[in-house]
């Protein structure tokens, strides 16, 4: 897997920043997110930057960016296409069970709705859009709450993934010195046990 990923790598280069930002924009403003979570992109991209086929804080602005813009236009689709989306083929397919859900998360939350819903998939392909069919005010309420949850998700997403290719760095350099260490260790027990039988008085 970490070859495969190394491979892909090397060879995307710079396109990691469009492919993982399209994908994070692309969850909630065409309900990529339903299928694929723009998170798993951000994953990927965070253990690129940490080998070095793409720079680290410039995908977590990318993420940001397009986190907040994609959730922008998912706003815009729901207030214009509220109603028509959910008659729509897509809209059959979420099911009518997801979008109460995510009516009622709003409803309940009002624009923190917008915050806390950036973490979980469903809710977040689904807040924007009914957050735009609601009519919750853009400026003063989505816009806010929306640049919160981009910065913290996306920031984080790609943070983690960078953290988790640190870590399996560091497990690598153990496994492969570790077996070395307790072969050592067994060895060394041998001999200090065989010495010492050797000094034991033989009744």
């Amino acid at each position: 897997m970490l070859d495969q990923l190394q491979r892909i790598g090397e060879h995307a280069g710079a396109w990691l920043y469009l492919i993982a930002g399209g994908l994070a924009f692309a969850e909630a403003a065409i309900l990529v997110g339903m299928v694929l979570p723009g998170e798993v992109a951000l994953l990927v991209a965070g253990f690129a930057a940490h080998h070095g086929w793409i720079s680290l804080w410039p995908m977590v602005a990318v993420a940001i960016v397009a986190a907040t813009l994609g959730d922008s236009v998912g706003y815009e689709v729901g207030r214009h296409l509220g109603p028509f989306l959910r008659q729509s083929r897509i809209g059959r397919r979420i099911g009518p069970e997801r979008w109460q859900k995510a009516d009622d998360f709003l409803h309940r939350h009002g624009g923190k709705a917008v915050l806390l819903g950036r973490f979980t998939a469903v809710l977040r392909a689904l807040t924007p859009g009914i957050a735009g069919a609601a009519h919750l005010p853009y400026l003063r309420v989505f816009l806010p709450w929306n640049i919160a949850g981009a910065v913290i998700w996306g920031a984080s997403a790609v943070l983690l993934g960078y953290a988790f290719s640190a870590s399996l760095a560091a497990v690598g350099r153990y496994l492969a010195w570790g077996p070395i260490i307790l072969i050592v260790l067994v060895v060394a027990g041998f001999l200090f046990v065989r010495k010492r039988r050797r000094r034991a008085p033989v009744d």
